[in-house]
């Protein structure tokens, strides 16, 4: 029997190198992304044009999800930036380059 393996993913967003951050949860990074880029979530992250992904993590289960999500939003901001830096020094748009965008 195959079983179905779900995907979630905690994102962070900003709105330039050094900028705003956001972090997010989503089962859809593809989808959310679009919303984003599309200004189709009313909130913070339209109100800061927050539509860069600088940085992700994949779950196999929400749980882990939200409790990497909720862990990260207590963190200092500096904490935040040596984690997006090690992997994207340049805060580059992760997504910038994906065909549904």
């Amino acid at each position: 029997m195959h079983k179905n393996v779900h995907q979630y993913y905690l994102y962070i967003l900003s709105n330039k190198y050094n900028g705003t951050l956001y972090i997010g949860i989503t089962n859809d990074l593809e989808r959310r992304m679009f919303e984003h880029k599309n200004k189709l979530i009313d909130g913070f992250t339209k109100k800061y044009s927050l539509n860069r992904l600088i940085y992700f993590e994949t779950f196999q289960y929400v749980n882990d999800a939200i409790k990497r999500e909720k862990n990260m939003k207590k963190w200092k901001r500096q904490w935040k930036i040596d984690l997006i830096e090690k992997e994207n020094p340049n805060w580059r748009d992760l997504s910038k380059d994906w065909p549904s965008l």
